[in-house]
């Protein structure tokens, strides 16, 4: 019988050694420090989320663009046609991610879109899930 073994990455086994930075920024000393795989690639998620395409210097197709969206009329096609490019690009650009589910909400009344996934990673057998609101304030 076959066992399904969950694999640690080796940089999660050094607690001393910091993969990232949460975001947004809100510690003492600026930058909060992520020590786990996990967790970082949701932060990666959510900085991915919030840059628009064209952001990125060197990579132009980088970002899912939700703050441009958020001037157009919010409809179920818009949302369907937002929900396509965010996997495919979550699938581009996370190699590792496994999407579960994404559900995208759209609230023409105060102008935002509601995101949430939930994602695995496909090594690590964990996973784990975000939520995002944009709104035009």
């Amino acid at each position: 019988m076959a066992y399904g073994i969950k694999q640690i990455p080796i940089v999660d086994l050094q607690p001393s050694t910091a993969l990232g930075v949460t975001i947004p920024f809100q510690s003492p000393s600026v930058f909060t420090s992520v020590y786990t795989t996990l967790e970082q690639t949701k932060y990666n998620i959510i900085n991915f989320m919030l840059t628009d395409r064209r952001e990125r210097p060197f990579n132009p197709n980088f970002g899912a663009g939700l703050r441009s969206r958020l001037f157009e009329q919010i409809t179920q096609d818009d949302l369907d046609s937002l929900k396509q490019t965010i996997s495919n690009q979550i699938e581009a650009y996370f190699p590792n991610v496994l999407v579960n589910s994404l559900n995208i909400l759209g609230s023409p009344d105060d102008n935002s879109i509601s995101i949430t996934l939930t994602y695995s990673l496909k090594n690590i057998k964990s996973s784990d899930s975000l939520v995002l609101k944009i709104q035009n304030v």
